[in-house]
């Protein structure tokens, strides 16, 4: 179908390239097979880059993914909009910008990014779709309260199957917000929830109360290898992509994670007051945010170790954040994370070997593995020597944001060095021995 849908685009883009002018009826608007539709299908990402409209007008706009309509908004080129290239969509009052065709096959999902424009205030939006040509909008998810004057990303799991439009509604107010790279993932190979461990299990670990050095504890959201003398898991290892994402909000509800076995040491949520050190994700929230219960698992004791605050907010943080960025590319990922050694620095100052009256190793040092491939299936078998591994070492102090976190890539090799664990070991060996020595070196805006 996808096939077809193509070559009549295609045809469409032929034709309408020999025409002079054209006039564009209601009637065409409508149907989803006129010439004027197919040559409207979407061409996203949206970046408002092709498009010029320099008033808060009401009126439509011809932009590179088909024709939208903005109402109190427009496509701004001050250095005030918030944008990645040359434009981005500006929003005030209770304005809106729609789409004016159909995505023939139905949405996935929708990715937005988000900003506020210059020094305004705070601004509430929600996101819409309709599946009756623009005759009625229903709302995704919750709304959305845009605070920062950084681009963040916001993504709208629709899942539908049939002929669907999408607006995003400014609530009120007096702030102004702007609006870049939209991106609709069309129902195709669709994102799943994949194994955790389908590249491998670092450790072998398992659920032998004999191996208390080396604990599995298996959950939905993730699995990791416990380590009772330290207090804290080895490794923790999770699977990334848009299935996971939705509205639930962030709980933090750190909580003693009672699947570990009642003869070991389970860390309470108090286990890190007054130490200097942040009690820091493995699995992050945000990667769990697909419902209430998912982003609770991100917050048991299980899933934390001591890191330094500027670490874990700033350096740490900012690779998770990338990591979404690749999953919002259309990508999944196979997550492992870790931290070895003893002695970090945080807030408090000097080096601090344990916490917890010992019960809890501070490590030294804080690592994290990558494996990104398109949305697929059969994962393990699509691993190859050209895919893309990131990996990153990073001391465990408050000095190590002073650096971005590309300044620590490494290679998994020199990893498995420091830890003695065998990530993806599931991957043929020719291709780990070819993917696990390489140091990533793509560019990072």
């Amino acid at each position: 179908m996808k096939k077809i849908y193509l070559m009549l685009l295609a045809t469409a883009l032929l034709l309408q390239a020999c025409k002079k002018e054209e006039v564009t009826t209601t009637d065409e608007l409508s149907n989803p097979y006129s010439p004027y539709a197919l040559r409207m299908a979407a061409l996203f990402p949206e970046g408002f880059e092709s498009g010029t409209k320099t008033s808060y007008t009401a009126a439509n706009v011809s932009l590179g993914s088909g024709q939208w309509f903005f109402s109190d908004a427009l496509i701004g080129t001050a250095s005030a909009d918030r944008k990645t290239g040359a434009r981005s969509a500006r929003v005030r009052n209770a304005g809106f910008i729609r789409t004016n065709f159909n995505l023939e096959f139905g949405i996935n999902f929708v990715t937005v990014q988000h900003a506020r424009h210059g020094t305004t205030a705070n601004s509430t939006w929600q996101f819409q779709y309709s599946v009756d040509n623009g005759t009625t909008w229903i709302q995704v998810g919750s709304n959305v309260t845009t605070t920062s004057t950084t681009l963040n990303t916001a993504t709208f799991n629709l899942n539908t199957t049939v002929p669907t439009r999408i607006r995003i509604v400014k609530l009120s107010g007096s702030g102004i917000v702007n609006f870049d790279n939209i991106s609709v993932d069309e129902p195709g190979e669709a994102p799943t929830r994949d194994s955790h461990l389908e590249l491998g299990n670092p450790s072998n670990a398992t659920s032998n109360l004999a191996a208390p050095s080396n604990y599995l504890l298996s959950k939905t959201q993730y699995v990791l290898s416990y380590n009772n003398s330290r207090g804290s898991a080895n490794w923790v290892a999770w699977h990334l992509s848009n299935a996971w994402k939705g509205p639930a909000a962030r709980c933090d509800c750190f909580t003693a994670d009672t699947q570990i076995p009642s003869s070991f040491f389970r860390a309470a949520s108090t286990s890190y007051s007054n130490t200097g050190f942040d009690r820091g994700h493995m699995c992050p929230s945000e990667d769990r945010d697909g419902s209430s219960t998912d982003n609770a698992a991100t917050f048991l004791m299980s899933n934390i170790i001591p890191q330094a605050p500027n670490n874990n907010q700033i350096t740490w943080n900012a690779l998770e954040a990338y990591c979404r960025t690749l999953m919002n590319q259309g990508n999944e990922l196979y997550i492992v994370s870790g931290g070895y050694g003893s002695g970090g620095t945080g807030s408090l100052g000097g080096v601090t070997q344990t916490i917890a009256n010992g019960a809890i190793t501070v490590p030294a040092r804080v690592w994290k593995a990558v494996v990104v491939l398109p949305i697929g299936s059969n994962d393990l078998s699509r691993v190859s020597s050209s895919t893309r591994v990131i990996a990153i070492d990073v001391p465990n102090t408050q000095t190590a944001s002073s650096q971005p976190w590309s300044a620590y890539r490494t290679s998994i090799d020199a990893i498995e060095a420091q830890t003695g664990l065998d990530l993806f070991n599931l991957v043929p060996l020719e291709i780990q021995a070819a993917i696990e020595s390489q140091v990533d070196n793509a560019l990072i805006q």
